[in-house]
């Protein structure tokens, strides 16, 4: 019992050595290849779960699972190097007390590769019937039970820490897509100074289970050149180790996304990665890529799978229509997963029409496997020089409707 204390002090001593070093290691990006034809570029973050090449796709783990697909598959088959979850959604279920108790996020869903949170700004304004902004923070009642609750900037941070996502995100207000610019600009100036206090209370809190973590601005603007270009320059001054852009694919003619795309990928550091929340299509993927994008997410692939509509190297296919009931032909000739070699097109319309749950399994798994091999062909035409070509070449196939 005498040694006790100098135990004790002992393991604070190395508790406090650990966090120094923890405090030192950031996450790390590095350009591997560009292209001499647009603004696509090659890269690798390194984190402390692992390493991620991009560009790259990142399946939506909303609240601690990607609806329908093993964590086994989604490493083994489909390749996820990285996935997501949502504060808000975890926020309330299972709560902060279970995520915690359970050692953070990827402990709770047997997940050893990174993750990235939301910082659930969307879901709040997207899902909550009753809410109220203010320079505090946001009120808003669970879509659960109707029960009130508040994010500031601080409280989370917090609750991102408790989650414990290797890249989590600012707090923000994402602005609609048709918002006239007093109401994009007034907006601006709240997550401005939502994310100032973000990235104080950030960096005076440390990570809780003995890993680094990084924090994301997101940069909003709406679809106003100045707007945007003021929040990268806001953004930018927080030497972060990357950047978010938010308030797209919300409503806004899609040639607009890609002129906010033009606007800020130029305007944001060389030497950091941009990701590009909740986008979306593939098209949508391979220009963003193009202009300069590094990371996409979106639960379209899931969701869209779910209700029978598959991506493939040939075009759209809706997998309910009657052309596909005696059509014996894989899933995806060109298709890399394990479900494009194993089932037909036959086997998987009739499970849909008989309202198999395993129907929208195989779509799921198709869907992100579909998605996770167009951007590992991106990386490739990246470093191979073709990488335009082979984007118009790619588009004409895949958007088409079967």
């Amino acid at each position: 019992m005498l040694y006790l204390p100098n135990a004790f002090a002992y393991i604070v001593s190395l508790q406090g050595l650990l966090y120094a070093v923890i405090k030192k290691i950031k996450m790390k990006f590095t350009r591997t290849a560009s292209d001499q034809y647009s603004s696509a570029r090659c890269g690798l973050i390194v984190t402390d779960h692992g390493e991620i090449e991009t560009p790259i796709f990142m399946p939506v783990g909303t609240v601690g699972s990607v609806k329908g697909v093993y964590h086994r598959d989604l490493k083994e088959d489909i390749g996820a190097e990285i996935i997501l979850g949502n504060t808000y959604h975890l926020y309330l279920r299972p709560g902060l007390e279970v995520l915690k108790a359970a050692g953070g996020l990827h402990r709770f869903e047997s997940w050893d590769r990174p993750i990235l949170t939301d910082s659930g700004g969307f879901q709040v304004f997207s899902l909550s019937p009753i809410r109220k902004l203010t320079p505090e923070g946001c009120v808003f009642r669970s879509h659960i039970d109707g029960s009130k609750h508040m994010f500031t900037p601080e409280n989370n941070m917090d609750t991102q820490r408790i989650i414990g996502a290797d890249i989590v995100m600012a707090l923000d207000e994402c602005c609609p897509g048709d918002a006239d610019y007093k109401y994009a600009e007034k907006s601006l100036k709240l997550t401005q100074s939502w994310l100032e206090r973000c990235v104080r209370h950030f960096d005076e809190t440390e990570p809780l289970y003995g890993y680094s973590q990084t924090l994301f601005p997101i940069i909003q603007g709406c679809v106003y050149r100045d707007l945007r270009l003021r929040a990268v320059e806001h953004a930018v001054s927080f030497d972060r180790e990357g950047y978010a852009i938010g308030g797209l694919a919300v409503g806004e003619p899609v040639e607009k996304m890609y002129e906010m795309l033009e606007v800020v990928c130029p305007a944001l550091p060389q030497d950091r990665p941009r990701y590009l929340m909740g986008v979306g299509t593939p098209e949508n993927i391979l220009e963003g890529i193009a202009r300069g994008v590094d990371m996409f997410d979106c639960v379209m692939p899931t969701r869209n799978g779910r209700n029978g509509m598959l991506f493939t190297w040939d075009g759209i296919i809706n997998m309910r229509n009657r052309k596909w009931a005696d059509d014996f032909s894989p899933i995806d000739p060109e298709g890399t997963s394990f479900v494009d070699r194993t089932y037909t097109k036959a086997y998987l319309r009739h499970l849909f029409v008989a309202g198999e749950i395993f129907a929208g399994q195989i779509a799921s798994e198709h869907n992100l496997a579909f998605y996770l091999e167009l951007v590992r062909q991106a990386r490739q035409h990246i470093k191979a020089g073709d990488f335009m070509k082979w984007k118009d070449d790619t588009l004409k196939r895949i958007t088409k409707r079967l």
